[in-house]
């Protein structure tokens, strides 16, 4: 199944180029295996919002950490609804004036974990994934120092594509 859709009624695009569309395992491997993406919101003005940001992938949703305060909260409390792409891969390749590319759109809705023993556990998925080495007691210290200064977002995917360049089809 190249194509996997959380939640869908039709609105979201079908991949015009079916032949470079990854499998959900390659979708999700680019997921746990990376480290930071483009989270889109709609911004002020109409502007759409843009901006680099670590994550988590558990399989299910997306996790981010955020400040309590600041763009992407008042965006998120006028609007959930969000896209992040990862780029897995982009290699230049001059001659043939493209890339060999490998990259995954996730389309969702984002909500800001309010209960605190989730807000812990998502905070310690983030803490494992970014510093794995160190003790658990090294993940509560930091977690209780931030504590007030951050919110923990869970992103619920509703759409999930993962693309490569026809450079790549095949070869890997």
């Amino acid at each position: 199944m190249p194509h996997f859709c959380i939640r869908s009624k039709n609105m979201f695009r079908p991949m015009r180029r079916k032949r470079q569309e990854l499998t959900k395992e390659m979708t999700e491997e680019i997921l746990h295996r990376n480290t930071a993406g483009v989270l889109a919101l709609a911004g002020d003005e109409e502007f759409p919002y843009a901006v680099p940001i670590s994550y988590v992938y558990d399989g299910t949703h997306i996790y981010f950490h955020t400040a309590v305060t600041g763009h992407k909260v008042d965006a998120l409390q006028q609007n959930q609804n969000v896209s992040f792409a990862v780029i897995d891969r982009d290699e230049i390749i001059p001659e043939k004036y493209t890339t060999a590319y490998r990259s995954v759109v996730a389309f969702g809705r984002i909500r800001i974990v309010e209960d605190d023993a989730e807000k812990r556990a998502t905070a310690r998925k983030l803490a494992l994934k970014y510093a794995p080495h160190n003790t658990e007691e090294q993940h509560t210290r930091e977690i209780d120092g931030a504590w007030k200064r951050f919110h923990m977002l869970e992103m619920t995917i509703v759409h999930i594509t993962g693309k490569q360049g026809k450079e790549l089809v095949g070869k890997e």
